[in-house]
C-alpha cells in the first residue's frame, strides 16, 4: 500500500493520469542561459530536453523526436519561444540540426559547444593507443580540451593546434588515403577545427557552461526510472515523460 491506497487503487490512479496529457503554461522569460541535449530510448527515437543552465532545472522536454527530424526539433523549440524563451546563450552537443534551428529562432544567441562531447568524440576517432604520429599528437590536444580554464591556456591550446595543423592538416586534407584509421583522423581534425569558434565563450562569461553534463546526469536518472515502465503504450509513454519533465526537474 502507498499513501493508504491498495496496489490496485494505485494502478488505477497511475493509469488515469497516464491517459490524461499534462498541459503546463510556463513563462520562460527569466531563463537566459540554457543547455540542450538529446538521448535515445527506443531505436533511433528518443528525447530532446532543455535545461536552465543557471539553476540546473529542466524547463522542457519532448519524447518521440526521431533522429534527423528537423521538423520535430523545430516544432519543439518553437513552442519554447512562444512560451517566452529568449536565451542569451546555449550549450549544445553539436547536433547541426539543433544548432540550425536555434540560430534561426534566436540569431544573436551565443552557441557554446559542449567540450565533453568534443573530447569524447575526438578521442574515439584518434583511438586509445594510436600508432600514427599525427593521431598521437591530435589525441594529446583532445585530452586538454576540458581542462582549459583561462585565456592563457586557451591561447596555448590554439597555438598547439595551429602548429599541428601546419604540420599535418594540409597533408591529411590532400591525401587520397581512405583507410578507416586515416578517415577517422580526418573526421577528428574537421570536427575540432569547425568547433573552435564556439568552444571558449565560457571564458568570457561565467554564466555560460562548458558542457551539457547536467543534462546527461538527468538522462541517466530518467532512464533508470523508465526501465520500470517499459510496457507502456506509445500514447501513455509520451504522457509519462511529459509528467516526468514537470515533476522531476532536477
Amino acid at each position: 500500500m502507498v499513501n493508504g491506497y491498495s496496489a490496485g487503487k494505485n494502478r488505477l490512479i497511475i493509469r488515469y493520469w497516464l491517459d490524461h496529457p499534462l498541459v503546463v503554461n510556463t513563462d520562460l522569460q527569466y531563463v537566459k542561459h540554457i543547455m540542450i541535449d538529446g538521448t535515445f530510448l527506443i531505436g533511433r527515437t528518443g528525447i530532446l530536453a532543455v535545461m536552465d543552465a543557471s539553476f540546473h532545472k529542466i524547463i522542457a522536454g519532448r519524447y518521440g523526436i526521431a533522429e534527423n527530424s528537423s521538423f520535430q526539433v523545430k516544432r519543439f523549440i518553437e513552442s519554447l519561444q512562444k512560451a517566452g524563451l529568449y536565451p542569451a546563450s546555449c550549450v549544445s552537443d553539436g547536433n547541426p540540426q539543433v544548432i540550425r534551428v536555434i540560430k534561426e529562432l534566436w540569431p544573436n544567441i551565443i552557441m557554446q559547444r559542449c567540450l565533453v562531447h568534443i573530447q569524447r568524440q575526438g578521442l574515439m576517432w584518434c583511438r586509445r593507443f594510436p600508432k600514427r604520429t599525427d593521431s598521437k599528437l591530435l589525441r594529446e590536444l583532445f585530452l586538454q580540451v576540458v581542462s582549459i580554464t583561462n585565456q592563457d591556456e586557451c591561447t596555448n591550446f590554439l597555438i598547439q593546434l595551429y602548429l599541428w595543423e601546419k604540420r599535418y592538416g594540409s597533408l591529411i586534407a590532400m591525401s587520397k588515403e581512405r583507410g578507416r584509421v586515416f578517415s577517422d583522423i580526418g573526421r577528428a581534425r574537421s570536427m575540432l577545427i569547425k568547433a573552435i569558434p564556439d568552444m571558449f565563450h565560457y571564458l568570457d562569461n561565467p554564466d555560460i557552461l562548458k558542457s551539457t553534463n547536467g543534462l546527461e546526469g538527468y538522462f541517466s536518472r530518467l532512464k533508470a526510472k523508465y526501465r520500470q515502465h517499459r510496457g507502456l503504450s506509445k500514447d501513455r509513454r509520451f504522457n509519462y515523460f511529459q509528467w516526468y519533465f514537470t515533476i522531476c526537474r532536477r
